[in-house]
């Protein structure tokens, strides 16, 4: 199993209390021998304006996308962001995407929420044939190429990229996006993810593998999992508190949310249904103390050194194979010492490649 650093609310640019921070934590993981940071975006700074910058600032630590949205961007605008991006950070860039949700694709980008395992399937097809410099010809009901009925033209990647086949992820909570991912991509982007029921979306991810032919093998099972250290466990679980309490609770409508069901899959179902009733009525601080510790517990890694080394065990048992983690620091030198110290209890837990 690797480590790496998913930058994911660490502030308005992934960088905490300034964007610096940001590269700062990139380089330290770079030095600790992180095999790969992770931007992402919703609606705030966009994931690729920030994964440029840290390119240019490293030499070594894969850099990628998690995740790009999909509805933000026509496939061939992906294609070409993909190809210029693993052109600047030489060859270390990795392709993350996702769907979002129905509040952001149809709220923000205006774009259609409806069948979203299909679109990703024309979304990842078109992108891989235009980075592969294929004449991009595409019959899909969602995204035809070029359009049916105008004077547009199949055109083909107009630069050469540096690789033809960027490492390509996707990010799923459910089933069948799992299986998908199994499918068509080269890894599965994962949060919450779980030791303990793990085997489940092993068994998805399989069974997409079997699809196309294949199996798991070289497939890159990342789980973003929030980091807290301290010899209080009750302390460190109220630091992740907040980020998991407004995932199930806010990201979503209360028809369709898509964080709420996998906490009540995993055995706490009345607990996600309070959260998320008590988040959407506006009653955040409620919400945030009736999101239970053991969820915490079992959805992130918390406490000494030593505690955290045996989670670390777990998750490498479960079939993780890059763990990236979500620091939650006060100041930028907590979060050195947070990823300092999580290096020496990957050391310790003795399941790094």
């Amino acid at each position: 199993m690797r480590l790496g650093l998913n930058l994911r609310y660490l502030g308005p640019l992934g960088a905490g209390a300034a964007p610096r921070d940001s590269a700062r934590y990139v380089r330290e993981a770079e030095r600790l021998g992180f095999s790969v940071a992770w931007t992402s975006e919703a609606f705030s700074s966009d994931a690729v304006s920030l994964l440029g910058w840290l390119a240019a600032q490293t030499s070594r630590i894969e850099l990628g996308t998690a995740v790009m949205q999909i509805p933000a961007r026509s496939p061939a605008m992906t294609a070409m962001t993909a190809a210029t991006l693993d052109l600047l950070s030489e060859g270390r860039f990795r392709l993350g995407l996702g769907v979002s949700g129905p509040q952001v694709a149809e709220g923000w980008h205006g774009a259609r929420f409806d069948k979203p395992l299909a679109r990703t399937r024309e979304y990842v097809d078109i992108v891989r044939m235009a980075l592969r410099r294929e004449v991009v010809d595409h019959g899909g009901e969602h995204y035809p190429l070029p359009l049916p009925d105008g004077p547009g033209k199949a055109i083909q990647l107009g630069m050469r990229p540096r690789r033809r086949a960027v490492p390509l992820y996707l990010a799923a909570v459910g089933p069948a996006s799992t299986r998908l991912a199994g499918e068509i991509a080269d890894g599965w982007l994962s949060i919450f993810f779980q030791p303990e029921s793990g085997h489940e979306f092993m068994a998805e991810l399989r069974a997409g593998a079997a699809r196309r032919g294949g199996d798991l093998q070289g497939f890159d099972v990342v789980a973003a999992v929030p980091v807290a250290f301290g010899d209080d466990l009750a302390h460190c679980a109220d630091r992740v508190r907040t980020f998991t309490t407004h995932y199930v609770g806010g990201m979503g409508s209360r028809q369709q949310n898509f964080y709420t069901r996998l906490m009540a899959r995993s055995g706490f179902s009345d607990q996600a249904e309070q959260v998320q009733k008590l988040y959407l009525d506006g009653k955040l601080r409620a919400a945030t103390e009736a999101m239970p510790q053991e969820y915490l517990d079992r959805t992130a890694l918390l406490g000494s050194a030593d505690r955290v080394a045996d989670r670390l065990q777990a998750y490498a048992q479960a079939g993780v194979t890059t763990l990236s983690a979500m620091i939650f620091p006060g100041d930028a030198e907590q979060g050195i010492a947070t990823l300092r110290t999580l290096a020496e209890a990957m050391d310790r837990a003795g399941v790094g490649d």
